[in-house]
């Protein structure tokens, strides 16, 4: 009976340890043809921003940029998002022609350049993988005027299907010996959800504060649907038309308001690989006020290049803020600021 039960332990043992080497062996299946001719194994972990993120043996993650991949070979199932906004769910054959690649779903070969694929996902993977982020960083003392600058943006975000959500801050200080003397601080949380032929739902809510405007708190909520006009594998441009409902603290007594207002927002976020590396986020958003005779706008504009390979970055961060009527007596009507940025990206 202990002979039997030994042999049968034995035989569960040895057939886990297939099944583990199995799973192992399929994990590292993955094929990528390198525009020069050089065939690469491995594991496809992800595509998003122009950037394909690969494992191999021995030589850990990499990064490669996509109008360097020729084609793709994996039995794997991926989410695969076309610069159309539709999204497939199947695996990758390759094709004889020049950057192409077949998409191989359930019921169908679909022959694509591979230039209009966006993003690429593995359908089972761990968070971290479908997650991306920026952190920056920007110092300026002047010793003879006693006068510091402070600046940090980052943001995080996440994909998993039809729907991405955002993490973004911003917040730039000025210091005059001990005494903080301007501050405009924004943090932001957004939901998108693509719909189909390049428009999507974004909801997102956001907290705000600007000394030079008088404006001590502001929590807002945006509805908006968004149109893709451009996206590619090196850039996103798109539009949103929503609404705006605010609620606002200022600095002086004046009273709290809560007010609502039309929004138009224009993105564009670029990802050029080619050397030299550029990546651009710049909007813009205008709110005409439903509630009272007032208009917002505001100008963002943040260019950098690379620094060692694509995540290290320096660049620039512009700001511009207008506001007709700001809340508090006596405050500005506009703001603006420039700083110097290292950013480090994690994707």
């Amino acid at each position: 009976m202990t002979k039997v039960m030994d042999r049968l332990i034995s035989g569960l043992i040895l057939i886990f340890a297939l099944l583990c080497v199995t799973q192992i062996r399929a994990q590292k299946t993955d094929t990528i043809v390198h525009i020069n001719g050089n065939i690469l194994t491995g594991e496809l972990k992800r595509m998003v921003s122009g950037v394909v993120t690969w494992k191999m043996d021995g030589m850990g993650t990499i990064s490669m940029e996509e109008p360097k991949v020729n084609t793709i070979i994996s039995d794997k199932q991926f989410h695969i998002k076309m610069e159309t906004g539709a999204i497939y769910f199947g695996s990758f054959d390759s094709s004889t022609e020049d950057r192409m690649v077949y998409i191989v779903t359930r019921n169908r070969r679909i022959h694509i350049p591979m230039h209009e694929i966006v993003e690429i996902y593995p359908s089972r993977k761990s968070f971290f993988l479908r997650t991306s982020a920026n952190f920056s960083l920007g110092l300026n003392y002047t010793k003879g005027s006693g006068i510091a600058t402070l600046a940090l943006s980052g943001n995080v975000d996440y994909r998993k299907l039809r729907n991405y959500y955002n993490l973004e801050w911003d917040s730039n200080n000025t210091f005059q010996t001990d005494t903080l003397t301007s501050r405009k601080s924004d943090g932001m949380f957004t939901w998108q959800r693509t719909l189909s032929k390049g428009w999507s739902t974004n909801i997102s809510v956001m907290a705000s504060q600007n000394l030079e405007l008088g404006t001590k708190l502001r929590s807002s909520l945006n509805l908006t649907g968004i149109k893709d006009i451009v996206y590619n594998e090196w850039n996103r441009l798109y539009f949103g038309l929503g609404l705006n409902f605010a609620q606002e603290t200022p600095f002086d007594d004046s009273d709290v308001t809560t007010d609502a207002a039309g929004l138009f927002i224009l993105n564009w976020k670029v990802y050029r690989l080619l050397n030299p590396k550029i990546w651009v986020d710049a909007n813009l958003s205008y709110l005409p006020y439903l509630t009272d005779n007032r208009s917002r706008f505001t100008l963002n504009l943040n260019p950098k290049v690379g620094l060692f390979g694509n995540n290290f970055k320096i660049g620039t961060n512009f700001y511009y803020t207008y506001d007709s009527r700001p809340i508090a007596e006596g405050a500005a009507n506009d703001d603006y600021g420039l700083n110097l940025q290292i950013t480090y990206s994690y994707n």
